[in-house]
């Protein structure tokens, strides 16, 4: 098996103001990067994350502070699979959120059959709710860079979401065919 290689950054930024220090670590953790520790993060290494981190590196100077990139390989096999255990895991509490949030999804809808609801306002509320889920899920997904074992899951849930809203979307219709 070949091996991974991985971008390391290590940064350094001053305390104030802390909402600088806070937009790096979003953008970093919106990038998929696992902490190793404070200030220590690793990526896989593609053109895309070199391209951003080089770019990160120029915010980091900015904000009056020290940034270093290195390109880096695993030790050994048992190395390289304690990182990519770290990545999974991170995507794997992903995947867990979003569950939840699916979960929250289908317990508003079923609410709404339950009341006997059936509005095109709430139907369209619950697809602006559907079509968050899609792009949070698509999210995910994308820097789930060693196919954490919650994915499946995530995505029978999605699919089971939009089960669900299309059932209440064929109600609201129905509904408003008898009172047309």
């Amino acid at each position: 098996m070949p091996e991974i290689a991985w971008l390391l950054l290590t940064y350094k930024v001053p305390p104030e103001p802390a909402a600088r220090r806070i937009a790096i670590w979003r953008r970093l953790k919106g990038m998929g990067a696992v902490y190793l520790q404070n200030g220590v993060c690793l990526l896989p290494k593609t053109d895309d994350h070199v391209r951003r981190l080089k770019m990160l590196e120029n915010d980091v100077a900015e904000a009056k502070g020290e940034c270093v990139i290195l390109e880096t390989i695993a030790l050994d096999r048992g190395q390289e699979e304690k990182v990519i255990a770290r990545f999974k895991a991170d995507r794997d509490d992903a995947y867990e959120e979003f569950i939840d949030k699916c979960d929250d999804f289908e317990r508003e809808v079923a609410k709404e059959v339950d009341a006997n609801h059936f509005t095109y306002a709430e139907l369209e509320e619950n697809d602006v709710d559907l079509k968050k889920l899609q792009g949070w899920l698509a999210k995910i997904r994308k820097l789930d860079f060693y196919g954490a074992s919650r994915a499946a899951e995530a995505e029978e849930r999605l699919k089971g979401c939009e089960a669900v809203l299309d059932a209440y979307a064929k109600r609201v219709f129905e509904a408003h065919e008898e009172n047309g």
